[in-house]
Parts: structure tokens; C-alpha cells; sequence
């Protein structure tokens, strides 16, 4: 046993006892001044002590165990790195707390539960009512949701990032599919940066682009297609050529401070470099020629099965609309990465999201395109198609980054794409119910139910199954 200093526990335990440090000292047959120096912390616990507790006072010696401060560092980790406090908590700050008052350390924890659940309830209720967080008066959206709300609320289309971006592909004379070149030469005559391919990393992680301003070069992961290095470039090019703008949208997007606006300009400047490679017009003709078919419009344009799908979601141009998309991406634990939507599909903000969604099914069939006719509980159906995406350019044992990019449009349109084919879209009985994720759900008969609806209470049928966080 290593050595462990718990003097703040061992006086606790004293002081419930209603005991003095001569009358506890002599029932575990010590020295009054060896007990004081374990409370002090200046000798650490040992097992005999520790036994002679249990013995004399039928103490579980887990309340003195090193796992259950290992559990309480890790959970007052997550709770404080939540935290949106000015001021860090370190983690010798946080052994410290776990180790000499734990009691301390659990309360907080009971706070934070409580109020990440009043959290959830106040969301959850919100969803159903079909409100904004803003308008419950709830808590303020963490910065990137807030960008996300920006998003959501344009419908997922920039027209002014998009009609610059157009007008610049032809004054560039970009080619759809090889616009490389065309990148580099613009930088490099406009702006006079060379662009080399060379790993660059940044705390042992290869990045995909690095911009040296004293030296004029912008370094490309050589890991990168030709797809991804174009983007890389038309993203610099966008902090270039249409700062003014992206500056503009995002100083009038009403976001709350400079984290928000900060990130709102990388996410309109990855929507300039999509709109640079996929110029409007262009990809809306060939993406109705080709009947979205994903795979083929994205080879038209050399661009990967991702970037097309983030395209396919922002043509909303209202003299000439395509399909309105919702796009998603999930990893496997769940977590979305990125979500657009240029139509009003909910997508849930708590309690994760459906496991009966074909965007976790892809997963156990990567790189095969799934279809799925979906419904949700207010009676719309969606035609989603899933597929994963991988990155990872390390050697054997490696680890690579896999996720599940899935599109879905409204069931109006889809006769309008190729994957209806050989669909029975008039078949509903045939439609697999999902939800907007189980703390917002009606679906109390949902055999992937993972909890009840927040606010409500589970209707559960005891002669088919039991409702158990362990069934």
C-alpha cells in the first residue's frame, strides 16, 4: 500500500464520533501525539490502523480507499473543466480537495448533478414546447452552439459569402475538379505565399494547414488529397480575400463575446472555401443532373463524400433552391461534431441522439452508403443516407479518426434522388420510428428507450421487460 495521507477523514470521523484525540487515540490503543500527526498528515494512514478502525468502530475501510479518490478526481475533473469560471482549477488543486475533504468534494459534485439536470429538464421542455434557450431564460448556449444557432437560423446559407465566392472562381478561372493549382498560383501572385507540403505539428499532432506570416508560406499536411489540400488553400484565401465580409456577418451575428465570434469566423471561412471549389451554380446544375448522386457529384468536383454533403445542405439560394439538406456528423460515442440543417428537421441539443438513426448503423457497414425512410413522432418522414468517413494517416497501431456523415431530406423530396430507388416511399408502415433523442421523445414504447422523458415518468409493461440501467 502506498503511503496515503487522509487526516482530514480520520478527524472527521473522530468528530462524529463525539470523540477527543486522548479518548480515540486511546480506544485504537495509539499515542495522542502519533494520532495528531496522522490528522495533521504528517504520518500516513497505514493498514493496521486501518483495521483497528474496522475493529473497533466497524468502519468500511472504503471510506479511506485510494479508488474512491481516484473516482472523485476524475468527476470533479469533468465538473470543473465544464465549469465557465474566469479561474482554472488545477489538478493539485483538485487531489487536494478529494484527498483532505471529500465530504467538500461530494457536495460539489451533488450541486453540479443538481444543476446540470435542471439544466436538461429546462432544455427538454423547451424542445417540446418548441422554444429558444433565450426565450426560457435559461442559461447562455456554450460558444459553438451559439454559432450553430447562427447557422441554423440563415437556413445553413451565406448568400454573400456565396455570390463572392462564385464571382471569384470565375474571375480565377478555377476548374471544377483541379483547382489546385489555381489556388496556388493565387496566393502566390496576390499575396506572395508559396505553399509547400511538409507535416507541421503543434504539440506532437500533425495539423492539416499552418500559415507562417513572417515567412509568406502556408504549409500543407502532405497527408491531404488533392480535394482536401484545395480546401486548405481556399480557406487561407478566405481570411485573404474575404475577411471584410466574414468580419461583417459574423459583428452583426448578435453572438456573445470573442470566442463565439472567433469561432464563427473559421466556420463562414470554411463556407467560402466549399462555395470557392463547389461555385452555386455550377454544383446545383450537376448535383440535379446527377440526382445528388453523392459519390459522383463529389468526383466531378474532386472533392470528398464529406465536403459534398456539407454542400448539398447550404444550396438555398431562393432564385434557385436544391433539396433542402440536414447534414450531421457523429462519431461512434455519439458526439456530434457538426450538424446543419437548411430546413427544420430538430436536431436534439440533450440527452444525445437516436440509436435507431442509420448514421450508427453505418458504422458495423463502413464505407457503404445506407438508406433509411425514417419518422419522426410529430408524423414527418425523412429519407436519410449514411456512410463513414475515415482519416488517419499514422502507421500500424496508429489510431485513425472514423465518423458517420449522414444527409436526410423532408419525404417530399425524395423522388428527387437516386437513393430512392427501388423504395416504396408511399409505405409507411415500412418507416423506422426515431425521435430527437430519448430525454425529448414521446416514444414511451421505443424498445432502444435508454431513460424516461425528461419530466415525465416511463410507462413500462412488467410482464415484458423492466425498465433497469443494467437490463
Amino acid at each position: 500500500m502506498k503511503k496515503a495521507f487522509m487526516g482530514v477523514r480520520l478527524k472527521r470521523l473522530r468528530e462524529e464520533r463525539g470523540l477527543t484525540q486522548v479518548a480515540l487515540a486511546r480506544a485504537l490503543d495509539l499515542s495522542a501525539s502519533y494520532l495528531n500527526q496522522l490528522e495533521q498528515n504528517q504520518r500516513p494512514l497505514t493498514v493496521p490502523v486501518l483495521l483497528k478502525l474496522n475493529a473497533v468502530f466497524g468502519v468500511d475501510v472504503q471510506r479511506f480507499s485510494e479508488d474512491d479518490e481516484a473516482r472523485l478526481i476524475a468527476d470533479l475533473r469533468e465538473v470543473f473543466d465544464e465549469s465557465a469560471g474566469a479561474e482554472k482549477v488545477t489538478l493539485a488543486e483538485i487531489r487536494e480537495l478529494a484527498a483532505n475533504m471529500p465530504a467538500v468534494a461530494r457536495s460539489l459534485l451533488q450541486l453540479a448533478r443538481q444543476q446540470r439536470a435542471g439544466q436538461e429538464r429546462e432544455a427538454a421542455l423547451a424542445a417540446r414546447l418548441g422554444l429558444d434557450r433565450s426565450e426560457t431564460g435559461g442559461t447562455r448556449p456554450m460558444p459553438f452552439e451559439e454559432v450553430r444557432d447562427f447557422f441554423y437560423a440563415r437556413h445553413n446559407h451565406i448568400a454573400e459569402l456565396d455570390e463572392l465566392a462564385e464571382r471569384l472562381a470565375a474571375a480565377w478561372r478555377l476548374r471544377p475538379g483541379d483547382a489546385a493549382d489555381g489556388l496556388a498560383q493565387r496566393l502566390q501572385q496576390a499575396h506572395g505565399i508559396g505553399v509547400v507540403r511538409g507535416g507541421w505539428h503543434d504539440g506532437g499532432v500533425e495539423v492539416q494547414r499552418h500559415f507562417d506570416a513572417a515567412r509568406q508560406t502556408l504549409t500543407l499536411s502532405p497527408h491531404l488529397t488533392p480535394g482536401q489540400a484545395a480546401f486548405q488553400m481556399a480557406t487561407q484565401l478566405a481570411f485573404l480575400e474575404a475577411a471584410p465580409a466574414i468580419d461583417t456577418i459574423a459583428g452583426d451575428a448578435g453572438l456573445s463575446g470573442d470566442e463565439a465570434r472567433r469561432l464563427a469566423r473559421i466556420g463562414l471561412a470554411n463556407y467560402f472555401a466549399g462555395a470557392l471549389l463547389l461555385p452555386y451554380a455550377a454544383f446545383l446544375d450537376q448535383a440535379e443532373a446527377l440526382r445528388y448522386d453523392i459519390e459522383l457529384l463529389g468526383r466531378s468536383f474532386g472533392v470528398e463524400f464529406e465536403t459534398t454533403c456539407h454542400r448539398l445542405s447550404t444550396l438555398q439560394r431562393p432564385t434557385a433552391r436544391g433539396v433542402p439538406f440536414f447534414f450531421v456528423r457523429v462519431d461512434r460515442a455519439g458526439n456530434i461534431s457538426k450538424r446543419q440543417s437548411a430546413t427544420d428537421f430538430h436536431f436534439s441539443r440533450i440527452g444525445g441522439t437516436c440509436p435507431l438513426w442509420n448514421v450508427y448503423e453505418a458504422f458495423a457497414q463502413p464505407g457503404r452508403t445506407l438508406t433509411q425512410l425514417a419518422a419522426m413522432p410529430d408524423g414527418r418522414a425523412y429519407l436519410w443516407i449514411a456512410r463513414t468517413v475515415t482519416r488517419g494517416h499514422g502507421g500500424y497501431g496508429a489510431p485513425s479518426k472514423i465518423f458517420s456523415v449522414g444527409l436526410g431530406c423532408d419525404l417530399r423530396h425524395a423522388d428527387r434522388l437516386v437513393y430512392s430507388q427501388g423504395i416504396d416511399l408511399k409505405a409507411s408502415e415500412g418507416f423506422i420510428p426515431i425521435g430527437a433523442g430519448c430525454k425529448v421523445c414521446p416514444r414511451n414504447n421505443c424498445p432502444q428507450r435508454a431513460f424516461p422523458l425528461a419530466g415525465g415518468s416511463l410507462v413500462v409493461d412488467e410482464n415484458r421487460r423492466s425498465f433497469s440501467p443494467y437490463a
